[in-house]
């Protein structure tokens, strides 16, 4: 009788056990399907909609990495193009949360390069501040812009970019009162959508602006340059990330609308010629320049990577024989060797052009040297995702600064390098629909807007900080640059000012 007890003690455990069991499947499937629902039903965050459920994985390890990354992992500040730390940045300025850190910087203040900006004794106070003035640019022209913003939204083409990404830029520009440029794909409806104030793009191909032989059509840059939106058109001669190449554009990404738009074939790869056709030297230049603004009434300029100095000497020469009024570039935007693309070969990602903290100074200091530095406007691009970043370029003389890679971390990027292939995970750089639900243009124009926000204000911050009330008043003084020796000097000193 005892062992009959046992028994059915047994039995009943095992029982217990079994239903326990089969309920903590069921309540698991029922989780994991309450988690599925809500994932894909959420709008914030674009992975979650495109890979429910599994992406929760991706966050475990990613906050099991804050402990052992030091020895899995990569550190805070050693991954390329962009580390952790200067991600993380643009993710919380996104998101306007707390972006305040602790127990002091994870910064190496002694490697060559490094940027450190001098505090005043005295820094500016808040009542003390004021905004940044308003700077006119294409003063001759029938249309000139004006504008106080200092960052904007580097060139980024539909196409190479998804059209949730191009609408969700343009509405958060909208917001934060800042530009677009619409880079060399055309001018889109989602660019116009939100009403925000667009540079348009003439790269080598002339998208949207063609003839069939690829060649200028007057007209079409007529009806491109009558939407009251576009401020300026910006002639690209080259890229940072490519100089002496052209864009280059998948077939996968070469849709029909997108096909339209251009004024090419769907379906086929869109390679841009290594440079404009009807643009063989300075005189073809000027010439484009001053056409282009007649055709227009509005402000011209170019973009470029710089190479050597001789090159400006003999444009800026000629520009002031025929007349600086007329015939100089509104404004020249200058791209940096490092600069970011969707396809490149890696030897002219790599080895060829010069980085922006030689080739914006250069620019600066030869408009000085010719006496037009009044009459042209500089923009500096490439790598400026941080207000430490920006305020360095404004130091060396940029009157504006843009960026793409920075506004593309605002949608969601996570760094997965497949700009190219067409498979962007966050479906920012692909044409994927599937992909494309998880970024939902409403809730990410409100992180562009809050990224351009914080990054003018601590921009600011940093402006005060040494002293001047505004960004604008930045000068080469205020910041240094570390040498070799691990002791800085100042940038006027490192980039001294012709006479």
């Amino acid at each position: 009788m005892p062992e009959l007890l046992q028994q059915n003690k047994i039995i009943l455990m095992v029982e217990f056990f079994v239903y326990a069991f089969i309920i903590l499947i069921g309540l698991g499937i029922l989780a994991l399907l309450i988690v599925y629902i809500v994932d894909k039903s959420q709008t914030q965050q674009a992975l979650r909609r495109n890979y429910p459920v599994v992406v929760h994985f991706r966050y475990f390890f990613e906050h099991l990495g804050e402990f052992f990354r030091q020895y899995f992992f990569a550190m805070d500040r050693e991954e390329l193009p962009f580390n952790r730390a200067q991600r993380s940045w643009v993710y919380r300025a996104a998101k306007n949360v707390n972006n305040t850190v602790a127990f002091g910087s994870t910064r190496n203040l002694k490697a060559p390069g490094t940027v450190l900006f001098a505090n005043c004794p005295f820094p500016t106070l808040g009542e003390d501040a004021v905004t940044s003035a308003h700077l006119t640019i294409g003063p001759y022209c029938k249309s000139p812009w004006v504008t106080n913003a200092l960052f904007g939204i580097s060139g980024m083409s539909y196409g190479a970019i998804s059209k949730p990404a191009i609408l969700a830029l343009s509405a958060g520009a909208k917001k934060a009162g800042v530009w677009m440029n619409t880079g060399e794909g055309g001018l889109s409806p989602y660019h116009l959508s939100s009403g925000c104030d667009l540079v348009f793009q003439i790269g080598t191909a002339k998208n949207g602006v063609r003839n069939v032989e690829g060649l200028l059509d007057d007209q079409k840059l007529t009806e491109i340059a009558r939407h009251p939106q576009v401020k300026m058109f910006e002639i690209k001669l080259s890229q940072g990330a490519k100089p002496g190449k052209g864009g280059i554009l998948p077939a996968g990404k070469v849709t029909r609308e997108i096909a339209e738009i251009r004024g090419i074939t769907p379906g086929q790869d869109a390679i841009s010629p290594n440079r404009h056709p009807d643009i063989g030297n300075n005189t073809d230049l000027i010439n484009m320049i001053h056409h282009i603004r007649q055709v227009t009434g509005k402000p011209v300029g170019f973009k470029a990577v710089m190479g050597h100095s001789y090159w400006l000497d003999e444009l800026f020469a000629e520009i002031n024989q025929r007349g600086a009024e007329h015939y100089a570039p509104d404004f020249i935007t200058v791209d940096s060797a490092d600069g970011g693309t969707g396809a490149a070969p890696m030897p002219l990602i790599d080895d060829m052009g010069l980085p922006l903290s030689e080739g914006l100074p250069m620019v600066v200091d030869k408009l000085l040297e010719y006496q037009l530095r009044q009459r042209v406007k500089v923009f500096a691009s490439g790598k400026l995702i941080t207000p430490a970043d920006v305020a360095w370029a404004l130091c060396l003389g940029a009157d504006f600064c843009v960026s793409a890679r920075g506004f593309l971390f605002s949608l969601g990027c996570i760094q997965a390098l497949q700009c190219n292939k067409n498979t962007c995970p966050t479906g920012i750089t692909t044409h994927n629909k599937k992909l494309q639900k998880g970024l939902v243009p409403e809730k990410k124009a409100e992180r562009v807007a809050y990224y351009a926000e914080n990054m003018t204000y601590e921009v600011n911050m940093i402006a005060h900080s040494c002293g001047v009330k505004e960004p604008r008043e930045l000068r080469r003084h205020h910041a240094r640059v570390v040498g070799d020796r691990g002791l800085s000097i100042p940038l006027d000193e490192l980039y001294p000012k012709p006479k």
